[in-house]
């Protein structure tokens, strides 16, 4: 190697090498918060802190069981299904991407929810089993307004793996 060839690698490693060091100390400067960190889905694990948060859900399986649950304002029904044992999948863990927490709106109530976004619409084409009152569980957020729904889950939802495992929730 000539000595330009390795005063020019020298000077290229010496940039990135200082600009490595600068990304750390900007990254070092970052305020810290002292606020507790609710992770993914941690909100729902959580209990109401007073009865005027309290929404109570119905969930009836697809054999026709019906569980009673407390949830409260802010509890996303998947979640929700999730802490109390419902056989609600949730396979993409909320982030809209597949149909498995598909469930049926008590007709008293689909009307009180948000209207589905073009996302979620998309989704519900390819949901087995597709009702006029078909709505994705993950984008259910409880509201006073839905103390008291029935939310009813399909005969069947479609699985993305193909060995028939059925992801637990984390």
């Amino acid at each position: 190697m000539t000595c330009v060839m390795k005063t020019f690698v020298a000077r290229y490693i010496n940039r990135r090498i200082n600009a490595a060091r600068k990304s750390i100390i900007n990254i070092s400067n970052r305020p810290i918060t002292t606020t507790k960190k609710l992770f993914h889905g941690e909100y729902e694990w959580q209990d109401p802190k007073s009865d005027d948060e309290i929404v109570n859900v119905v969930f009836i399986d697809k054999n026709g069981k019906r569980s009673l649950v407390r949830g409260k304002i802010g509890d996303n029904a998947l979640y929700l299904a999730h802490r109390y044992g419902i056989e609600m999948e949730g396979a993409c863990e909320a982030s809209l991407a597949c149909t498995t927490c598909h469930i049926y709106v008590d007709h008293d109530y689909v009307n009180k929810l948000p209207t589905a976004t073009d996302e979620e619409e998309d989704l519900l084409d390819l949901a087995p089993f597709l009702k006029e009152n078909s709505r994705l569980g993950c984008q259910i957020i409880l509201t006073k307004d839905l103390d008291g729904i029935e939310l009813t889950l399909p005969k069947a939802t479609r699985n993305f793996y193909v060995d028939g495992h059925t992801p637990t929730p984390h």
